[in-house]
């Protein structure tokens, strides 16, 4: 681009924005005390909602995290009980050898 028409471009887009604030504030359909006030209520809300939610994602994690604690558990008392057969049997199978 042309150092003149990189002038006018940078001037063009100034009087757009000058022109879109004008604009703006001419045809802004509240107050801006008011706005601040919508937006601001808003904001309390969508906090509120995000506070909800984050309690729930931590329910939700707490509850599955004690069902894996409940089936791993679950899964080990298993393995646990199956190292005493085990064991048991190598016992008896032990005594049975040594007796013979």
């Amino acid at each position: 681009m042309r150092p003149d028409r990189l002038t006018y471009f940078v001037i063009g887009i100034f009087v757009g924005a000058a022109a879109g604030i004008l604009a703006g504030l001419m045809f802004a359909p509240a107050r801006g005390d008011e706005t601040r006030r919508r937006l601001a209520e808003e904001a309390s809300r969508l906090a509120e909602t995000a506070r909800i939610v984050a309690e729930r994602a931590e329910s939700a994690v707490e509850n599955v995290g004690s069902r894996m604690d409940h089936y791993l558990g679950r899964d080990e008392e298993v393995a646990w009980r199956k190292v005493q057969e085990i064991r048991d049997g190598v016992q008896r199978y032990s005594r049975t050898v040594m007796s013979s």
